[in-house]
């Protein structure tokens, strides 16, 4: 069952930019589980190119495998095709992809103590619907947790930037996003359920 208490299909800002640009790029045959789908599995492989530091495929990789997240979500309310699987597994596939990508990268770069309140500050709300009354719903992500993921996804294409041309600024700065990240992060566990 989907929580009743939010939209599923309302348009975000963003939506309607990808309805003019993008979505008509995109075949109708295509739904918005099958790039959730594709993110999985471009995960590990993002993960290997940065574990073996080609970072000249890893990186657009990473921005691509990214970008899904905001196409998957823009394809599903504009074409009304949100399900229950892509509000569960959607998320799902975000935490995976920067979590992992922070643990590998962001954690030797940056104050370790953030990168794990960050993985905290993402696992805190699964925990949060998992032991409430919300248990037995699909509770999609609300705007702050959609700003939190544009600042992680900003921070650590900032610092893959910054090890790839070699500029310690860029580290520094995505550094600073990461941390404005969680102030997000708290806002978006703080009114998850509302």
């Amino acid at each position: 069952m989907i929580g009743t208490h939010r939209d599923m299909t309302k348009l975000y800002p963003h939506d309607y930019v990808m309805r003019v640009v993008i979505l008509p790029l995109v075949p109708k045959f295509v739904h918005p589980n099958h790039i959730t789908v594709v993110r999985f599995l471009m995960t590990p492989i993002v993960l290997w190119l940065l574990f073996t530091e080609q970072y000249t495929w890893a990186v657009p990789l990473f921005i691509l495998a990214a970008f899904t997240d905001a196409l998957d979500g823009s394809v599903a309310r504009v074409r009304k095709q949100v399900t229950p699987w892509g509000i569960f597994f959607d998320p799902v596939a975000d935490k995976l992809l920067i979590g992992s990508v922070a643990l590998l990268v962001a954690l030797q770069h940056f104050n370790p103590l953030i990168v794990f309140i960050a993985l905290m500050l993402d696992i805190l709300p699964s925990l949060r619907w998992a032991s409430t009354r919300y248990a037995g719903t699909i509770m999609a992500a609300n705007v702050w947790g959609k700003l939190k993921m544009f600042l992680q996804f900003s921070s650590l294409t900032l610092l893959l930037l910054g090890i790839v041309f070699n500029v310690p600024a860029l580290i520094q700065l995505a550094e600073y996003v990461f941390v404005a990240s969680l102030v997000f992060a708290g806002i978006a566990v703080a009114t998850y359920s509302l």
